[in-house]
């Protein structure tokens, strides 16, 4: 059962078609910042289920793809007749500029990093930006010439075209990406174009959101019951208190230990719990994750099992439960986007456990409230429904747990020794103060072996990496510089007290190119 849309109805939408960019998630993070609700959704979407969303305005993301080459995604024409604002940005610019007769041909003059444009002429999409302003450009095609109706509002300092304007119609295009921060003044084009130009009025906002959420929580629900996958994190953790403020004792939040946790993680997540009025139950089921993980290295397959054996443990514990219908999942946009859920041009970068580790056949109904919010939204929706700090500043802990930072063979032995590492790097951030400072930070337990030296002895242990970095809602991320003598105090702890670790090594591998966790 999909989970009524929060947006539709509720709120002013923008929707962004996406054609497979590796930026149009940054698209709607910036639409977002704006406090203005938008959806990313499939570049096939055609100009009457836009009409029924009730868009006010649409963006046409960036691709990979030349318009004009076989299989290239297209777009329904009628689109352009819906008389609401468009923003094409890249390859959107250039389907609205071939649509109304323009040419787009391969540039003997390519454009990649930053670029310098002026402005030809006035336009409110360029309202408070600088001649000459530092824009980010990512394209070999290129828009050589516009239909009479169109006026060049932007060229770049080769001369190429990079932006338009429909003299007539509210559509607009720019051959740069105003979503990426190396656009100096992205910001104010993006708000220029919802305000100035689509006229929205800022009305996502988290308060707003809870209010909506209730209302649909309680109509999708009703008087029937909801078990809610409870990790102790602070997505599943947060929608308790949601699901609990919309539906009371209705909402039954279930804590299964799959063996794949933390140090001391079912008693910290008690503690955190105890200050509220929520009541959660605890069951472990960690010999069943275990058993299923015996012999299993490849990391989808770990995934597809811990999803699967979840609904089993969930299913089960719902038979003690009269009248239990539904699974409440603290699922995020992020977890949806990387597991090819939204756009047909995506790649699936990793299955999520709580969505493409699903199985397909199962008796609960899954309700996802937060299927649609970023990590920082989801924190402001914890703010205004009162969620304990501690609970809100947790760093994000993966729902597969440990199985996917103790890379190779999952065992309890294993396990045990980076559970011991793992508390000694969190341990240490917190005493330096570190710990607030860092959107994430954990240890991965590779399955490597190398040779050191102990007490004049050699040895041929583990080699464990520790990870740490800045994001704001885990789509992009950059390495964290923490203090060399840190670095080395950690090191020296977790060499010195835990048994087959011989060698310590810092991850500094942004995102992208590689992904925030290891697996």
């Amino acid at each position: 059962m999909e989970f009524d849309r929060l947006g539709e109805n509720m709120h002013e939408v923008l929707l962004i078609l996406d054609f497979g960019s590796q930026y149009t998630q940054l698209i709607a993070r910036r639409v977002r910042e704006q406090q203005v609700y938008c959806r990313i959704e499939r570049s096939e979407m055609t100009a009457d289920m836009i009409k029924a969303s009730g868009a006010q305005a649409i963006i046409l993301s960036g691709g990979p793809n030349s318009t004009f080459e076989a299989g290239a995604p297209q777009i329904d024409p009628a689109i352009f007749d819906l008389d609401i604002p468009i923003l094409g940005v890249c390859y959107g610019l250039q389907l609205a500029a071939r649509h109304f007769g323009g040419r787009v041909e391969p540039g003997k003059t390519r454009e990649y990093g930053p670029m310098g444009i002026d402005f030809p002429a006035e336009s409110a999409l360029f309202a408070d930006v600088e001649p000459n302003t530092q824009v980010w450009m990512s394209h070999g095609d290129h828009v050589s010439t516009v239909n009479e109706n169109f006026e060049i509002i932007a060229q770049s300092r080769n001369g190429l075209i990079a932006g338009i304007a429909h003299r007539a119609k509210p559509v607009y295009g720019v051959q740069f990406h105003p979503e990426v921060n190396h656009t100096i003044k992205g910001e104010t084009i993006i708000s220029n174009f919802l305000f100035k130009i689509a006229g929205f009025t800022r009305d996502w906002t988290s308060s707003s959101y809870v209010e909506n959420a209730i209302a649909t929580i309680r109509k999708t629900v009703g008087d029937r019951k909801v078990l809610l996958g409870l990790s102790g994190g602070v997505d599943s953790s947060v929608l308790a208190f949601l699901m609990h403020e919309a539906i009371g004792d209705n909402c039954i939040p279930v804590f299964i230990n799959n063996g794949l946790l933390r140090a001391n993680e079912t008693e910290e997540v008690k503690t955190s719990f105890e200050v509220s009025h929520i009541k959660i139950y605890q069951h472990d089921y960690s010999r069943a994750f275990l058993d299923e993980l015996t012999g299993v290295t490849e990391p989808e397959a770990k995934r597809k099992i811990i999803g699967r054996v979840f609904v089993e443990a969930f299913e089960e514990v719902a038979l003690a439960h009269e009248g239990i219908d539904f699974l409440a999942q603290g699922t995020l946009y992020p977890d949806v986007i990387e597991s090819g859920a939204v756009s047909g041009h995506a790649v699936t970068i990793k299955s999520h456990h709580n969505v493409g580790g699903l199985p397909e056949k199962m008796s609960l109904k899954v309700i996802e409230p937060f299927n649609e919010l970023f990590k920082d939204e989801v924190r402001a929706v914890g703010q205004v429904l009162n969620v304990p700090a501690k609970i809100i500043g947790r760093h994000p802990f993966p729902g597969p747990g440990l199985a996917v930072r103790c890379l190779g063979e999952i065992n309890e032995e294993r396990l045990n020794v980076l559970r011991e590492a793992d508390k000694i790097f969190v341990e240490t951030l917190y005493e330096t103060g570190w710990y607030d400072k860092i959107w994430q930070a954990f240890t991965v337990l590779l399955p490597l072996r190398t040779v050191g030296v102990m007490g004049d002895k050699r040895t041929y242990e583990n080699v464990l990496a520790i990870r740490s970095v800045h994001s704001l809602d885990g789509m992009t991320a950059d390495w964290v510089r923490i203090p060399y003598e840190i670095l080395a105090d950690v090191s020296s702890k977790i060499v010195n007290t835990v048994n087959g670790i011989n060698r310590v090594v810092y991850d500094i591998t942004s995102k992208p190119p590689g992904t925030i966790e290891w697996e």
